[in-house]
């Protein structure tokens, strides 16, 4: 059980001294019911907080799924262009929230969103095996030397050696490529190296997580605990 007025201030955004101030205004609900109380008790996994009518986040952290649009960069802050922290909306807003790994300014699709550290470095790191597919347009077709390249590690134009990778012809000029690296504008680059550019680039899923097609462009919603859970599913 933990104190109303503290459950309030958790996220960062109201200070304790705000967050009774806020209570005592009969602005606070708990399970339907208007509570003044700052130090009323109530167990998070089992109860409902609504301020001023809007539901309020009990989870120590948030996870977010968001489908990434073009033209906006996979950070917190950028002195010239929108974030995808921008997109946010203000209620699922945390401090500390950031991208859990990367896409290209001109990428889209799925983009997860945390501020639990432990839970991005999981889902970034190599070690963690977690697989991110991704759909390509490019400029030509692969070929089966391309597929071999690919599961074989390629080496890009600065040396580095990728781990062995899948890919898969899906079309004319269309392909899916499953990775468990990140590295700078990696897909785009291995491409590179057989000679091939990548017009078009969309994340589709992300471990066993798949980006959820009913959210627009620039949406984002919170993973339910089994989205959360299948990410590592198989690790």
């Amino acid at each position: 059980m933990e104190r109303l007025d503290k459950l309030l201030s958790r996220d960062g955004k109201l200070s304790r001294r705000d967050a009774q101030k806020l209570i005592r205004s009969g602005a606070v609900q708990v399970d339907g019911t208007v509570i003044k109380r700052p130090e009323h008790k109530l167990d998070p996994d089992q109860s409902k907080i609504t301020v001023n009518g809007i539901e309020h986040n009990l989870s120590e952290h948030v996870y977010l799924m968001m489908n990434k649009p073009a033209g906006v960069v996979s950070a917190t802050e950028d002195k010239l262009s929108r974030t995808v922290i921008d997109l946010v909306p203000e209620h699922l807003r945390r401090r500390g929230l950031a991208p859990a790994g990367r896409l290209d300014k001109d990428s889209v699709g799925l983009l997860l969103l945390t501020d639990d550290g432990d839970f991005a470095h999981r889902v970034i790191s190599p070690r963690s095996k977690v697989i991110k597919r991704y759909f390509v347009r490019l400029d030509g077709d692969i070929d089966d030397s391309d597929i071999k390249s690919f599961e074989d590690g390629l080496a890009l134009s600065d040396g580095f050696l990728c781990m062995p990778a899948k890919l898969y012809k899906t079309g004319d000029k269309c392909a899916e490529v499953e990775i468990c690296e990140g590295k700078f504008h990696q897909v785009k680059r291995m491409f590179k190296a057989r000679g091939l550019t990548v017009t078009y680039l969309k994340r589709l899923s992300i471990g066993g997580l798949r980006l959820d097609e009913t959210l627009a462009e620039g949406e984002s919603r919170e993973l339910s605990k089994n989205e959360k859970d299948v990410i590592f599913i198989g690790i």
